[in-house]
């Protein structure tokens, strides 16, 4: 199966249902241990990808990627806005002269989340969204000869161990880092919302396989 970004519509409908579905849940995650603004903040990006769904349908993987990259920066704000900014953007140069398939995509999604580690000087255990990136991306490299239907099946238990994970985590980056001990015992917010982002992407291509 080929995809192409005429699937970025639903995709971005599935992404946007998803936080918003589980706003409550993610805001109280992060008053305990944050600013209490990243949905919302969050929220301000997925509003201006809804709007721009269908002309982003009819670009190239790394026009849209770029186009979208873009969008995240200047309406997210703050350091999510430059993270996502940086996923995106980066994924796009990636992308550029390259067939999209399983390999390559493993290959884009780990130079994204490579320069979003750089950007934000961060690594897995530090009790942020990489936590669930950097693991999702290794896996996604190693399983470059996995069927899809077992890759699809996979991806969301690797997201959902790394947002576990930084329940335990002692917060080192970000406001979380003043709590100290007092970070222990929550979960990250931004761990909880890219787990739920690639959890409900995972979920539209497995109804698009299933479907077809």
């Amino acid at each position: 199966m080929t995809y192409t970004p005429a699937l970025l519509p639903r995709l971005i409908e599935a992404i946007n249902d998803t936080i918003t579905n589980n706003a409550e849940e993610v805001t109280a995650l992060d008053q305990a241990i944050g600013d209490g603004d990243h949905v919302i903040n969050l929220q301000r990006g997925l509003i201006a990808l809804m709007a721009q769904r269908e002309e982003l349908s009819q670009l190239d993987w790394a026009t849209a990627w770029q186009k979208m990259g873009m969008t995240l920066m200047s309406t997210i704000g703050g350091a999510s806005g430059s993270l996502f900014g940086t996923l995106f953007v980066t994924m796009s140069k990636s992308a550029r002269n390259q067939t999209i398939n399983q390999q390559t995509v493993a290959a884009i999604f780990k130079a994204g989340v490579e320069a979003v580690k750089q950007r934000g000087k961060a690594d897995t255990g530090e009790k942020t969204m990489l936590d669930v990136l950097i693991p999702v991306a290794d896996y996604l490299q190693t399983a470059v000869d996995v069927s899809l239907p077992e890759l699809l099946d996979n991806v969301p238990k690797v997201a959902i161990a790394g947002m576990e994970s930084t329940r335990d985590m002692l917060a080192t980056k970000g406001r979380a880092s003043y709590l100290e001990e007092r970070s222990l015992g929550h979960i990250d917010a931004g761990a909880r919302t890219s787990q739920l982002m690639i959890c409900a992407i995972v979920a539209v291509l497995q109804h698009l396989r299933q479907s077809a």
